[in-house]
């Protein structure tokens, strides 16, 4: 049956493989995890917005829990500074809504509730009347970040994921394989980033209280996303995990390592 040593081994660790996938109490996701390497990786933020962050967002109320317990601002601020002071390159993938996407016929639970509510609304594609302080703003302690000229925002996702936005392309033409992903909200925007950045060929980390979610009767988005990114992502970290991984990076490319 086996022509080789190697190939009963093989079998036999997968026998124990399926054994252990087999037994719930008893299984254990592998931990491949992702080296940050200057060049190469970047921070990717989605939503940095005030109608997610902001206590006077339209959806403070549903949210606000999670972004407090989590110090997902502050947390989110701390990843943008030490990009910035090690030169990563950072991207926002930011959700707006115009006037003209009022005309849809048809949407999800959550896109009925955002246009319900005026969640991200803005004027129109040309147009930055009324932007400033609004809830598609961007907050003001991520302003010196985000408008420093080297920041790059894509354009607008319109759902979750960044299918329909020119993200992966800005990070294509950079040379990025690897992200550092944070943002709002968890099981929503940065979950759908997630998912179509793996399905692209990147390799991705999570911060995990770099975002949050809305918790509601329905459900506590911030635990669904949290499984769902231990299932999925190459890696899951903390805000001080992801900052010394930024800083030594840099160091490590300086000594030629």
């Amino acid at each position: 049956m086996f022509n080789s040593t190697q190939s009963l081994l093989a079998f036999l660790s997968g026998v124990a493989v399926l054994a252990a996938l087999t037994t719930p109490a008893q299984a254990q996701l592998p931990d491949p995890g992702m080296s940050v390497t200057a060049g190469n990786t970047a921070l990717v933020i989605t939503d940095p917005q005030n109608d997610f962050l902001s206590p006077k967002g339209v959806t403070w109320g549903v949210v606000g829990e999670s972004v407090t317990k989590n110090n997902t601002v502050e947390n989110i601020e701390k990843l943008f500074k030490a990009a910035k002071a090690s030169g990563m390159p950072v991207f926002v993938s930011p959700h707006y809504y115009y006037p003209t996407d009022k005309g849809w016929q048809f949407e999800g639970a959550l896109e009925t509730l955002m246009h319900n509510i005026g969640m991200f609304n803005r004027e129109g594609q040309l147009s930055m009347d009324g932007f400033e302080n609004s809830g598609a703003d961007f907050l003001q302690r991520y302003k010196p970040y985000i408008n420093d000229g080297q920041t790059v925002v894509s354009s607008p996702h319109k759902v979750y994921g960044p299918e329909n936005n020119d993200l992966l392309l800005q990070l294509r033409k950079r040379g990025i394989d690897k992200v550092i992903l944070a943002g709002m909200s968890a099981n929503l925007c940065t979950e759908a980033h997630l998912r179509e950045l793996l399905e692209r060929g990147f390799e991705v980390a999570v911060v995990s209280d770099g975002t949050a979610a809305a918790i509601i009767p329905d459900g506590d988005g911030y635990a669904a996303a949290m499984t769902n990114f231990r299932f999925l992502a190459n890696d899951v970290v903390d805000t001080g995990e992801a900052v010394l991984a930024i800083t030594e990076s840099v160091e490590k490319l300086a000594a030629g390592n």
